[in-house]
């Protein structure tokens, strides 16, 4: 079966239908990175879950949420541009 897609459409394919492939990429490795902190820095198996929940799930609700329905990855990379070019414009009326 063959889907005829507008022009003006922007096909992304995406996870499980609403996260993008970047940003579960993005996801997994900040959550294998935060795993393995709480490994070294936690004893009890209890504190390990809790510090693992409420470091990684902001980061993720943000992630599948977006910022203003832009993707993670592209505001951070509007974020960086802005920070790298940043020029202050004053404007004074007389």
């Amino acid at each position: 079966m063959n889907f005829v897609f507008p022009k003006n459409y922007n096909f992304k394919s995406k996870f499980l239908g609403f996260i993008e492939y970047s940003t579960a990429i993005l996801d997994t490795c900040v959550g294998i990175i935060i795993y393995f902190l709480v490994n070294l820095l936690f004893n009890d198996i209890n504190t390990k879950i809790y510090v693992f929940i409420s470091s990684f799930f902001p980061i993720l609700l943000i992630s599948i949420l977006g910022i203003n329905k832009e993707s993670f990855i592209s505001v951070f990379k509007y974020v960086f541009k802005f920070l790298k070019n940043q020029k202050i414009y004053l404007y004074k009326r007389n």
